[in-house]
């Protein structure tokens, strides 16, 4: 018989967002991350409906083989895989008091899933991203809210512990717990790390007009109807001079006005390209050839787009967000997200051959360091030396 592993890492999310064909997302790449990083001290849990899994040594190492290779087809069949896997293991298997790492916000909003933890005996450490939808409810699906609330209580109720993707975040947390006469378990922040893009294989020649780049889901919190409509402002003005948007992101929620401009404004083509799909190269020749990341959300629980654009040395136009400062202290020049007017004048600016602002943040950027998985786990690890070794003895 195999001997049991160490820790627990709930794949779930990966299996069924791989199984359903949909590209990975800023979340699933955290989560893919910790399985490469701790696959080799791991046992997968799985969930499905009510149904809840520690799959056995020799099927998670095959699972994790299978969700951490560039194949979709590859991470098609861990899908089936780990469903097989799960509905024949009639017998429960006993957490032991092991480490159950949550990082997605897997299932925490459903029920029984707190009665598994005390049947099974694992210590959950959960990783927050955010509280979006308890915070700014208006920019998230219809009953979202309600949903995020059940998840950050059951983190608060059974972790041992709580990993934040900021400080900012956990601050968040914080004041939520204060609200409610919640207890907090031990958090830890720790930056999320930065994957090198890949050298594109196209050439870095400056396009002939100015170009910018928005990355991220198009949904309301992103703000990209102040881009749109900035663009709209731009063209009126300068006609066919007037510089390229590039839009890298799927169609999310609560997006309908961005959409019905998209669609409908003729006069933006040639000027708003939008990529639903885009290939890490390509997503690095943009940001090598583009004045600036614009980044105008007015709400985020970390801002991996702003790290991935400086790490390439771009410079990045944001919102005046807590988070950002965190992550890249005054590199970055903070607008108001609701001051179109502002934009305007900032990316005009950028526009230029030679642009003073422009070639100030590039020196502002000098020596910048993006937060590396090496740093993350390195903290995570000696972190998670320190929680209380059994679920009876939790503070």
């Amino acid at each position: 018989m195999a001997k049991q592993a160490e820790l627990l890492i709930d794949v779930s999310r990966l299996v069924w967002r791989i199984s359903t064909g949909r590209l990975p997302t800023g979340i699933d790449r955290v989560c893919l991350a910790y399985v490469a990083h701790y696959r080799h001290r791991a046992q997968a849990v799985v969930q499905w409906k009510s149904l809840r899994r520690i799959l056995p040594p020799a099927a998670s190492s095959k699972l994790f083989d299978l969700l951490l290779s560039d194949s979709l087809d590859f991470r098609a069949k861990a899908a089936l895989l780990a469903l097989r896997s799960s509905w024949q293991l009639l017998r429960a298997v006993p957490g032991r008091e092991r480490l159950y790492l949550n990082i997605g916000h897997t299932g925490l909003d459903r029920p029984g899933l707190s009665a598994w933890i005390t049947r099974t005996r694992v210590r959950p450490v959960f990783m927050v991203h955010d509280l979006i939808p308890i915070t700014h409810p208006g920019y998230c699906r219809a009953g979202e809210t309600s949903k995020h609330e059940k998840r950050i209580k059951l983190m608060l109720d059974t972790g041992v512990g709580i990993i934040g993707n900021s400080q900012a975040t956990l601050d968040v947390l914080a004041e939520y717990a204060a609200s409610r006469n919640l207890p907090v378990p031990p958090t830890l922040a720790a930056w999320l790390g930065t994957t090198p893009l890949p050298l594109s294989k196209r050439s870095p020649q400056k396009p002939q007009r100015p170009l910018f780049v928005t990355l991220g889901t198009i949904e309301g919190r992103k703000n990209h109807v102040l881009l749109l409509k900035l663009w709209q402002a731009l063209i009126a003005k300068f006609g066919e001079d007037a510089p390229q948007l590039i839009i890298i992101g799927q169609r999310g929620w609560e997006n309908d006005e961005a959409v019905a401009i998209l669609d409908a404004d003729a006069t933006l083509r040639d000027h708003v390209v939008e990529l639903p799909r885009c290939k890490d190269s390509e997503l690095s020749h943009y940001l090598h050839v583009a004045r600036a990341l614009l980044f105008p959300s007015f709400a985020e629980g970390y801002g991996m787009p702003l790290v991935e654009a400086l790490a390439q040395g771009t410079p990045v136009m944001a919102s005046n967000l807590e988070v950002f400062r965190e992550l890249a202290g005054d590199i970055p020049d903070y607008l108001d997200p609701t001051i179109i007017e502002a934009w305007q004048a900032a990316i005009e600016a950028y526009c230029q051959d030679e642009s003073p602002v422009r070639d100030a943040q590039l020196k502002r950027m000098t020596g910048y360091h993006a937060p590396t998985w090496a740093e993350h786990f390195n903290k995570v690890d000696k972190w998670l030396e320190t929680l209380p070794t059994t679920t009876a003895n939790r503070a």
